[in-house]
């Protein structure tokens, strides 16, 4: 993953422990206070609560203590590879379009950034611009040509 997607991580890991956490042992114990725990929907509700955050905190946890930081900023080269942001022309439309090829945990297609296991990044690994791409979707078939290729 890129350093920035490693940055995010850490910052949901640190809200989840350090202002979620306490937020939730407040609810638990605000709910016991109200009585007969059989019957307390608040109760449960916290309770659910906690299990759901402390699943994502180990969860989170994990993906940061396996995860391989590469410095997309020293990488370089005439092919398409992990950390590198290509432009593509959509040979149907003309329309020009730019992806960040990242880790799984980063993607988020709104902000350019699409996973190294999508269909479109697989099918860009190792080509170089002027080639002409087919991409085969869940929305159907498209090709693309690389226009640029960009590590920054």
């Amino acid at each position: 993953m890129t350093a920035a997607g490693y940055a995010m991580l850490q910052a949901e890991l640190k809200e989840r422990t350090s202002v979620e956490r306490p937020r939730i042992v407040e609810a638990i114990s605000e709910a016991r206070a109200h009585g007969d725990l059989s019957e307390n929907a608040e109760y449960h509700a916290a309770k659910e609560a906690q299990s759901h955050n402390e699943g994502r905190i180990a969860e989170l946890e994990d993906k940061l203590g396996r995860a391989e930081i590469i410095d997309v900023s020293k990488l370089s080269g005439d092919t398409v590879k992990f950390g590198a942001t290509v432009t593509l022309i959509d040979e149907d439309t003309e329309e020009e379009k730019q992806y960040m090829i990242v880790g799984d945990v980063e993607a988020d297609v709104k902000q350019g950034k699409i996973s190294i296991s999508s269909p479109i990044a697989r099918a860009l690994i190792g080509k170089s611009v002027g080639d002409s791409v087919e991409v085969s979707a869940p929305g159907g078939s498209r090709s693309y040509e690389i226009e640029d290729i960009k590590f920054i």
